[in-house]
């Protein structure tokens, strides 16, 4: 499928530090993808060039062909949902919505046609003369999304418009808005620092770490195969302990043991794990004793920090066992992410 947003080697510096490395990315006509990393990687910087609120120090930009690296921001026909919603809390729903069609010289009544139309799609009838201060968080967040869409524009990028809101709320809107965006049709790029929200909203996920694209795929591929020792464990796969392979194919911890196999960083989620007895063995399963040092109940059951291998390892249980007793946290071996240790590739590694 031919690239409809095409970012070609952008590079972007603050001063001497550097914030985009050289960042590349095709996205297709009507595709949702997902910026995704930490505070600080550059998610929202890349977001802000293609918006064209910063210009990069190198690289291309280009939509539907067109490069608009060099374009200002009102020439580029992107629309920005920012977090704050940035909405004018004198105006009403409508005036809101319409605000940006206001600003490009529409006629009154093509305005008023194109708010209702928003109002219906967002299932906001009959709220347009309501004054914007007293619509809930989620009621806020459509509205700035019925002023972004209204202008009809090529490309819609939103930075992390869910932040404000509670769990809940979220919850229903992450839902609400794919939906919307599917039946639009619009592409789109959504920044968050929520790896549960861009599973949930993207078609393709790019993991962002310092400035890089670490990552891009389907929520599926980063999700089950990720290619680093950082995307597994951004991804929730933070249990990581150094494993050595044996001749039979097994995995088992080194516990400081130079052994004769592979050395390699086993990353695996807290519940692909279960505790059992210390006595525990499994002839095709990581099996990794240790004590328990802190135990937290989480409503479905209890959360476990079991010292063992020389880290930390955390595993989810239904039953209540006391801290200070010896345990095993066995770990079945397809829910292994392995990886070379550091100084090799670090591409997942298949021990057989």
């Amino acid at each position: 499928m031919p690239a409809y947003l095409s970012i070609e080697n952008l590079s972007v510096s603050y001063g001497a530090t550097r914030v985009l490395d050289r960042v590349s990315l095709d996205v297709a006509r009507g595709e949702m993808i997902a910026l995704l990393g930490s505070s600080g990687c550059g998610k929202t910087t890349l977001l802000r060039a293609i918006a064209g609120f910063i210009q990069p120090e190198a690289g291309a930009i280009r939509v539907g062909g067109e490069d608009i690296t060099r374009l200002p921001p009102e020439k580029r026909k992107t629309a920005m949902m920012f977090q704050s919603y940035a909405l004018w809390p004198h105006m009403s729903v409508a005036a809101n919505i319409g605000y940006g069609l206001v600003m490009r010289s529409w006629k009154k009544n093509a305005i008023a046609a194109r708010v209702d139309e928003m109002l219906k799609l967002l299932q906001l009838e009959g709220f347009g003369p309501r004054p914007v201060t007293q619509l809930s968080g989620g009621q806020r967040q459509r509205v700035a999304l019925g002023r972004a869409l209204a202008v009809d524009p090529m490309l819609l990028l939103l930075d992390e418009p869910m932040s404000n809101l509670d769990y809940k709320v979220r919850l229903e809107l992450r839902h609400e808005l794919r939906a919307l965006q599917q039946r639009v049709g619009i592409t789109s790029v959504y920044v968050t620092h929520d790896r549960e929200e861009a599973l949930t909203l993207a078609d393709r996920i790019a993991v962002i770490d310092a400035g890089r694209v670490v990552q891009f795929g389907t929520p599926e591929e980063i999700f089950q195969r990720p290619t680093s020792p950082f995307v597994a464990g951004f991804m929730g796969a933070d249990n990581a302990l150094d494993v050595i392979g044996t001749p039979s194919g097994a995995i088992r911890a080194a516990n400081g043991d130079a052994g004769t196999g592979p050395r390699l960083r086993a990353h695996f989620r807290s519940d692909a794990a279960r505790l059992a007895p210390a006595s525990a063995a499994g002839a095709d399963a990581l099996v990794i004793i240790g004590v328990i040092a802190q135990s937290i109940y989480v409503g479905q059951g209890y959360r476990y920090r079991v010292r063992a291998a020389g880290a930390d390892i955390w595993v989810h249980a239904p039953e209540r066992v006391a801290e200070g007793t010896a345990a095993s946290v066995v770990v079945p071996r397809e829910a292994l992410l392995l990886f070379p240790t550091t100084g090799q590739s670090t591409h997942q590694r298949e021990v057989t």
